[in-house]
């Protein structure tokens, strides 16, 4: 959104060689003689105020009672939440990954958004904060005002979810860098949370050796991995996007492919109001074996138990394809575990109650030894 609609702000050209350098790449467009204007170098102005106005109804629908005034500044104006005494804020930024090409490709970019802001607000409550306020970044090789829209649809979608506001962002149009058609997304979150609250190894309660681990169900890809799912399922194997996932999936290689990020957010939260969490890490890019070792003192190691959560089929079609094996799925994959939470021995199954009145599926997963900051896949009992 162009600082939320003011034409300096808005959409750009040229992002190499000036405003005035020519168009360049595949799909620029040969340059007029005569006065060379910003629409005849392939940008258009009055499409990016009208996408500023088909979205701001799903921005406004994110206000909280802290955004001070609405879109339209230079600068978006967020008011420090009443009562916290040491309030630490907690910032995270992060983007859709290639999933977006899949979106892209199969003309569905309802729920892109919610990804986007899944991967963001997902980190933030890492650390125990509560998400504030959002900011996105669209880049488009061609400014599509409906398009646009439906984008910021999705992204009020998960902000809603999530409980935060959309502040502000930046609505771009590149012709010459990106075909038109293609486009880029990210997001940045901001947080809030108490200092002597702070979750993980830094906190005021970290983890300890004998808690157990309490992993939130996920149900399918997230936002992770899709480099190598589309190498695997759209090349190697030479699927199509509309056909069966798989027999009696009852839903078409697209609708697994662009399934919604769960927002896990609300489901922390929760549990930070009901349980003594002592540490939560959020399964992104480098599996289990890469994330969860991030929210553990050094000295300790995590027992995963395989078998104590369903993994979706969507994993097992894809290291089938590509020929995965079993510790190459595990370092970049979710393997169906989008959270995995910290709670004191006994809190387990309290935890797991309390995310599933949420909607939210659990289950004890794991515990925390004696060990030097890793992360182990336990075989299931014979």
């Amino acid at each position: 959104m162009p600082c939320e609609g003011s034409p300096s702000g808005g959409p750009d050209a040229s992002p190499s060689g000036g405003p005035d350098a020519p168009p360049r790449g595949p799909d620029a467009a040969p340059v007029p003689d005569g006065p060379l204007t910003y629409a005849a170098a392939g940008v258009d102005i009055d499409a990016g105020e009208e996408a500023v106005r088909l979205m701001r109804p799903a921005v406004e629908s994110t206000v909280r009672p802290e955004v001070i005034g609405g879109i339209g500044g230079f600068g978006g104006l967020f008011a420090m939440p009443m009562g916290y005494r040491q309030p630490v804020l907690v910032a995270s930024t992060d983007g859709v990954g290639t999933k977006l090409a899949v979106a892209v490709e199969a003309r569905r970019l309802g729920t892109i958004g919610i990804d986007l802001v899944a991967m963001c607000v997902d980190d933030l409550v890492c650390q125990g904060a509560e998400p504030l306020f959002l900011l996105d970044y669209q880049l488009w090789g061609h400014l599509d005002p409906e398009a646009v829209a439906t984008v910021m649809e999705g992204i009020a979608d998960g902000c809603r979810q999530a409980g935060c506001a959309i502040l502000g962002g930046e609505l771009a149009e590149h012709p010459g860098q990106l075909p038109a058609g293609e486009m880029d997304l990210a997001g940045f979150a901001v947080g809030v949370v108490e200092r002597d609250r702070l979750l993980g190894p830094r906190g005021h309660n970290p983890p300890r050796a004998g808690d157990v681990l309490v992993g939130l169900h996920s149900d399918g890809l997230r936002s992770n991995g899709y480099s190598l799912v589309r190498a695997a399922l759209l090349g190697r194997a030479g699927r199509r996007l509309d056909e069966e996932a798989w027999p009696g999936a009852g839903s078409s290689l697209v609708d697994e492919l662009l399934r919604p990020s769960l927002i896990y957010t609300p489901a922390v939260l929760a549990l930070l109001r009901k349980v003594p969490v002592r540490a939560v890490a959020h399964i992104t890019g480098g599996g289990l074996p890469g994330n969860v070792p991030r929210a553990l003192p050094p000295d300790l190691d995590a027992l995963l138990q395989v078998g104590s959560w369903p993994v979706p089929p969507i994993f097992g079609l894809v290291q089938e394809a590509a020929r995965l094996s079993s510790a190459e799925m595990e370092r970049t994959f979710n393997l169906g575990l989008g959270m995995v939470i910290v709670v004191p021995h006994g809190s387990g199954p309290e935890a797991v109650s309390v995310v599933a009145d949420l909607g939210f599926s659990a289950s004890v997963v794991g515990k925390l030894v004696r060990g030097a900051g890793r992360c182990a896949m336990q075989p299931a009992p014979a």
